[in-house]
């Protein structure tokens, strides 16, 4: 059983972190931005699979999303007056380039530079992420994130973006989970690009190491002063019982969810296990030995996302990982209403596991939040179990630095709700309600919190 934390005894405040720890909130284009056809911005893979029937749950499209194309100063004024120092968005590689590749879209590029400058003139401190899962569906025609090309594809995207923005924007993250998008969108077939098997998965995942090694690499060159990270997701993978068969089928888990981008970064190339085939799979297919310095790169930061612990038993049904999840309501224990367990020790562990890699210079969590079905009551939206999962989850993040983990920031996610992937616009993780048909922004009570929390002291 994990710990559940007292919130009765919640007494934390933005300062107990230090006076340099960074709050801030994060979201995506593609989930946020709208605007899908204007001011020659190209279509994204994700415009594509939202087209497909049945892919998106709600049948919905990200082509208007919260329209933040239109309204971005006065979301980023919300973000502001809930107290946020850090402003983390992506920038949407169509929108830059709408081919791909080619000549930069010159009005592309001067949105982010709008959005660049209200950062400054609020006094946000603006996060860049270079890749949050919105290829080129040009690239894609092309072979995307399989091809051989995508590194040449990628280098010219970060060169522009780093020489554009370069003197404004110093904190940088290259890729944005880069085990969900190729787990999701090049082996499961759940996320775009929609396509399944090994033969793309194994050429996606080392075309994403070299990326965010190289990505990094550039910045570094050309962004004077530049505070590089990259975004990783994790999870805690936990045997269902302590037989042997279920202890190895998470440690099988474990190697890809945790250990895969990770390692190779820090210069100790693709994990390895003996008995697990798939791994041996992704060493030949990639001839990895060839690769290591260009997998590696010095990160300034690393970016820990970690939305859900997870409980696996041995299932031979199921290929290489032999492995299938215990879901978390069968088991009774806490979960939000993505069925994600929440097990605010289990983040403990991970942060603690992150640093004691020991070449890791200092940890921020790039993304933390939730989606529960928010209550409305008296034209407020009461979303208690989202503030009781952020006071959990702080208190957790405050354990762990006061023991030695150098974690130096909290993004919340998100700002608003939004297009949440395959799930549409059902899964609601925004601190601010968002009417889709009229675009009216309510800031629910998890806002109020926040923006309470950021100011100073707050009791449960």
């Amino acid at each position: 059983m994990h710990k559940t934390y007292s919130l009765s005894q919640f007494h934390l405040q933005a300062a107990d972190f230090g006076a340099d720890f960074q709050w801030g909130v994060a979201m995506a284009a593609a989930q946020n931005e709208g605007a899908y056809n204007v001011h020659g911005r190209g279509a994204s893979i994700w415009d594509a699979f939202a087209r497909k029937s049945g892919k998106i749950k709600d049948g919905s499209k990200p082509s208007i999303a919260c329209d933040f194309y239109h309204r971005y100063k006065d979301d980023m004024l919300l973000a502001k007056a809930l107290g946020f120092k850090i402003f983390r968005f992506s920038i949407a590689w169509p929108r830059i380039l709408p081919e791909g590749q080619g000549r930069a879209n010159k009005e592309g590029l001067a949105f982010y530079h709008r959005i660049i400058d209200e950062c400054l003139v609020l006094g946000l401190v603006p996060y860049v992420t270079l890749y949050h899962w919105d290829l080129p569906l040009a690239l894609e025609k092309e072979g995307g994130w399989t091809s051989h090309l995508l590194l040449k594809w990628f280098t010219r995207f970060v060169t522009i973006c780093a020489e554009e923005y370069g003197n404004k924007v110093k904190n940088w993250i290259v890729l944005n989970e880069p085990m969900g998008f190729t787990s999701l969108g090049y082996m499961l077939g759940v996320h775009a690009p929609g396509k399944m098997g090994l033969e793309h998965f194994l050429p996606a995942v080392h075309n994403a190491v070299l990326a965010q090694a190289e990505g990094g690499r550039i910045l570094r060159k050309l962004v004077a002063n530049a505070h590089i990270g990259t975004a990783f997701s994790c999870s805690e993978v936990m045997p269902y019982s302590n037989k042997d068969t279920d202890i190895l089928a998470a440690k099988r888990m474990d190697a890809l969810l945790n250990r895969l981008f990770i390692e190779p970064a820090l210069g100790r190339g693709y994990p390895e296990m003996e008995g697990f085939a798939l791994l041996d799979k992704l060493h030949l297919h990639n001839k990895a030995w060839k690769y290591t310095d260009k997998m590696t790169f010095n990160f300034d930061f690393i970016g820990i996302q970690n939305y859900f612990a997870i409980t696996v038993k041995h299932n031979p049904l199921i290929p290489y990982i032999q492995a299938s999840e215990v879901k978390a309501a069968s088991r009774k224990v806490p979960h939000t209403d993505m069925g994600w367990e929440v097990n605010p020790e289990s983040f403990y562990r991970m942060l603690k596991r992150f640093w004691l890699y020991g070449s890791v210079k200092e940890i921020i969590v790039t993304e933390g939040g939730a989606f529960y079905k928010d209550v409305w009551q008296n034209g407020m939206v009461n979303d208690q179990q989202r503030i009781q999962y952020f006071q959990q989850y702080l208190q957790a993040m405050h354990k762990a630095k006061s023991e030695g983990v150098n974690v130096k920031g909290y993004f919340v996610w998100t700002l608003t709700d939004n297009f949440e992937w395959a799930e549409g616009y059902k899964a609601r993780f925004g601190l601010i309600h968002v009417d889709f048909k009229t675009q009216l922004r309510t800031i629910k009570n998890s806002g109020h919190w926040w923006r309470q929390f950021n100011g100073g002291s707050i009791d449960s």
